[in-house]
């Protein structure tokens, strides 16, 4: 468990003159806003971060814990707060500040990751505080829920409801407003542009005049987003496996759902070359297999030792995860030979995803950090949502999502037949709440800051390499982009040429060249610091 820390501190002031405040003031002023009269934000950029020994089991002794108080709403400073948790390993050599790092999702808690695998940033220590935190919505951070039966919310839905559109968007509504009931004051509140400047002033609570950043997955987004709106508080900051900034969820979707598909293509490929596969030798018959052991499970979920049930939407979920990272392959093989054989899902479970597995419902009305062992099972796929939803303006009526459905589907089938269906429910997902922003779209490109390294995978299953070549000319020339031809979600972790890349940018402000690459690891395996611990 993490620290249970003071859920309203004091925010410290300062006793520098109004120069001193107007400056603070202008720090936390977006880009696009400095012109225009502004809520005072004194009080949280003055802000000073105690931190303390993480406390719990899980925690390795040397992270430490801590949290900053930001706005509930940035337009009304005065109408309430919440408190982001954060962690840090602190720097071993002479430290040149705090790197920040976002571990993607949307919805992905940092603090647990970090705790978890910090062991693959332990180079970055040496010039810095490797800092990360739980984002507004998510983990400790006022985290939003859909109730009690939160997860199921979220399953793709069947052929059965994409054939009855009516009855679909009425349940889609309902689960819209369960999850407004359950999450809070911060769900109309929550999103990456609020999350971004959360970030800065994180970045003034660390004491750091500029932000350097690590983002991987969804956090390539928020990164952007932070660059434009102040870039002039860009440091160095490197973005991993980038997320698009254009496409609408729709368009989204299919992409995510052919890059899976080809992510799953290469797996067979190395599947079927071992006489340990479960589909066999013939890799066209593996494919057909697989497409009809989802469908299968579909028709016919079967029993785990839960209690619940395993369905083909399930395994495809599971498959999803498993086929982040090439080094996974062998496990999800043997997964896969335990269902097929054996009709034994624990291994396929193993690889899905969720929350903190606790009790539901103790969570805090006052914004302060909420207990570790209080966070909602389902939060990581209600922040999801919610995040995507809150950056997407689209909102298709009821009309135009019953008259365009029979094309989506057939648009997300062609993309893939495993994973269609599932990558369909994010466009359906968001009908039922407000209206997102279009900051992202419309106000995200040419961006005046320092120069900035975007990594692009081209086996990534999660975020097509396209999306870093069309993120990189939206943001201009400040992005430098390196193309890494290995597998997997993100390069980091699975290539020893992009962490070393990264590393030297981070640590030492060098830049590869721009379009410059990285081979792919032979061994395909993890990749951790040279300061790491066995």
């Amino acid at each position: 468990m993490l620290a249970k820390l003071s859920t309203r501190p004091a925010v410290r002031r300062g006793a520098g003159a109004s120069a001193l405040a107007l400056a603070l003031l202008g720090a936390g002023l977006p880009a696009a806003a400095a012109d225009r009269p502004q809520p005072d934000l004194t009080r949280f950029y003055r802000q000073q971060v105690t931190w303390r020994a993480c406390e719990g089991p899980d925690m390795p002794d040397d992270l430490q814990c801590a949290s900053v108080t930001v706005p509930l709403d940035y337009a009304r400073p005065r109408a309430g707060t919440l408190d982001v948790a954060l962690a840090r390993y602190r720097a071993t050599g002479h430290s040149r500040g705090s790197v920040l790092l976002d571990f993607g999702g949307p919805g992905g808690a940092g603090i647990p990751e970090l705790a978890a695998d910090g062991r693959k940033f332990m180079d970055l220590t040496n010039g810095y505080d490797v800092v990360t935190f739980d984002p507004r919505g998510v983990g400790r951070s006022s985290p939003v829920s859909c109730g009690d039966d939160g997860e199921d919310a979220f399953s793709p839905p069947g052929d059965t409801g994409l054939d009855r559109p009516a009855a679909l968007l009425r349940q889609l509504r309902e689960t819209a407003d369960r999850c407004a009931r359950h999450s809070g004051p911060v769900l109309p509140h929550i999103g990456t542009v609020n999350a971004s400047r959360d970030l800065d002033v994180i970045r003034q609570a660390l004491g750091d005049d500029k932000l350097n950043y690590l983002g991987f997955s969804y956090g390539t987004r928020l990164g952007s987003v932070y660059a434009a709106q102040f870039p002039g508080k860009v440091g160095r900051m490197a973005l991993d496996g980038v997320d698009t900034l254009t496409e609408p969820l729709s368009e989204r979707g299919v992409a995510g759902a052919a890059a899976q598909q080809t992510a799953l293509d290469d797996f067979l490929d190395w599947c079927t070359t071992d006489l340990a596969c479960p589909f066999g030798q013939d890799r066209r018959a593996a494919g057909d297999a697989v497409v009809r052991l989802v469908r299968s499970l579909d028709r016919n979920p079967v029993p785990t030792d839960f209690g619940g049930s395993f369905s083909g939407q399930d395994l495809v979920g599971a498959v999803a995860q498993a086929l982040y990272g090439k080094e996974l392959w062998p496990s999800l093989e043997r997964a896969l030979a335990s269902l097929v054989e054996d009709g034994d899902t624990r291994r396929v479970l193993a690889f899905s995803g969720g929350g903190i597995d606790g009790p539901r419902g103790r969570l805090r009305a006052d914004g302060g950090l909420t207990d570790v062992e209080d966070v909602p099972v389902d939060n990581l796929p209600a922040a999801l949502v919610a995040i995507d939803c809150a950056d997407d303006p689209d909102r298709p009526t009821a009309a135009r999502i019953t008259r365009d459905l029979a094309g989506l589907r057939a648009a997300y089938d062609r993309a893939s037949p495993i994973f269609g269906r599932y990558r369909l429910a994010q466009v359906l997902l968001c009908y039922g709440r407000p209206r997102g922003t279009d900051f992202i779209r419309r106000r995200v490109r040419d961006v005046q800051s320092a120069k900035m390294l975007l990594v692009g995978t081209r086996g990534d299953p999660a975020t097509p390499y396209q999306w870093t070549v069309e993120t990189a000319r939206r943001l201009g020339p400040s992005a430098v982009v390196l193309d890494s031809k290995g597998e997997g979600h993100t390069g980091y972790t699975s290539s020893s040429c992009v962490h070393r890349k990264i590393d030297d940018f981070l640590l030492y402000g060098s830049l590869p060249a721009n379009g410059s690459s990285c081979p792919a690891d032979e061994t395909g395996g993890t990749v951790t610091g040279a300061g790491a611990a066995d």
